[in-house]
């Protein structure tokens, strides 16, 4: 599992029916503590209605079938979770409702 921001999505006219009304979102994975970009972005399938510029949390693998909405879908990567906030340690690294990480 890992944290990502959500900074794009994807729309494919054509796919295999399995995949047919999906939601398809392009992830940047996020470091925990600095929220900054970590990685190569990928596309997830969005189990729990995330939105752009949302932090999330993104699982790979099998894994990536075990949500209600993805149970025999040909997926690598799936949203399961929308992040609220991050404490580490004592500090608030991220806040939703707040908009901004705290130094």
């Amino acid at each position: 599992m890992y944290a990502a921001k959500v900074i794009g999505t994807v729309v494919c006219t054509r796919k295999d029916d399995k995949m047919v009304g999906l939601k398809m979102l392009v992830v940047q994975p996020v470091n925990l503590l600095t929220l900054e970009n970590e990685g190569k972005p990928a596309v997830a399938i969005d189990a729990v209605g995330a939105g752009d510029s949302e932090i999330v949390l993104v699982v790979g693998g099998s894994s990536g079938r075990q949500t209600a909405v993805t149970t025999g879908k040909p997926t690598d990567a799936t949203i399961m979770a929308i992040v609220d906030y991050i404490d580490i340690e004592g500090k608030k690294v991220f806040d939703k409702y707040k908009g901004d990480v705290e130094q």
